[in-house]
């Protein structure tokens, strides 16, 4: 079963590491067993407090649109792996487990710099998820395309005749025309063999007698009168 982990925010009255002991002091009397982490954010440039309203309430929709790009993707590999069969195991953040990679979590200064405004932070992150979201739906598509095209052909290579290419089937001398002989194809369930031998002659005017010839023997018969 996956872990769940609660993330907590504290405010600090003095320093983060007193803090943080106190914490560890207080949940070790209580929760002996509950394994504790620190998830190390960085300070970052807040802003004034009219701008933090209103990007806190800009998070919400941030935050459920990531979390549904993220359950996309999660549901899109598990999909992938049930139709190869191939077990993938745990999934991943950038080659790091998931519990890994949230309990020594590192903040990615290169990519999102601490002096950057918050508002602008939020913003790249949206759209960088945002355009990982159309990617996806781009291979998405295109590996149903190829999906599509790979049933196809193994339809017309396992399936029967009404649907295989009669080409590789079917030799060259099987087939006879002239300005007065034209030779038809017709498939016929095995267990109807004699029904169409014994009737094939009766479908249709000028069908040359006995000109009846199968041409393979499997489930269903390809006949050439």
């Amino acid at each position: 079963m996956a872990s769940r982990y609660w993330v907590v925010s504290l405010p600090v009255q003095g320093s983060a590491t007193s803090l943080w002991s106190k914490l560890q002091e207080s949940i070790s009397r209580n929760a002996f067993d509950t394994a504790l982490y620190r998830f190390n954010a960085p300070d970052l440039r807040v802003g004034t407090l009219d701008s933090l309203l209103s990007l806190s309430d800009d998070l919400l929709k941030s935050n459920a649109f990531i979390e549904g790009v993220s359950h996309k993707i999660r549901r899109q590999i598990e999909e992938l792996e049930r139709a190869s069969g191939v077990d993938g195991g745990a999934l991943t953040v950038d080659g790091v487990p998931v519990d890994s990679y949230l309990t020594r979590f590192v903040w990615d200064e290169a990519k999102y710099p601490t002096m950057t405004p918050l508002r602008e932070i939020v913003d790249g992150i949206h759209v960088q998820v945002a355009k990982i979201e159309d990617d996806m739906k781009v291979r998405s598509a295109e590996y149903n395309n190829v999906r599509s095209q790979l049933n196809a052909i193994n339809r017309k290579q396992s399936g029967s005749l009404a649907v295989r290419d009669l080409s590789k089937l079917v030799k060259p001398d099987d087939i006879i025309t002239s300005e007065h002989l034209v030779t038809l194809l017709a498939i016929v369930p095995k267990y109807s063999q004699k029904d169409w031998l014994s009737s094939y002659e009766t479908l249709a005017t000028y069908v040359v007698p006995r000109s009846s010839k199968s041409c393979m023997r499997i489930m269903n018969m390809l006949f050439t009168p």
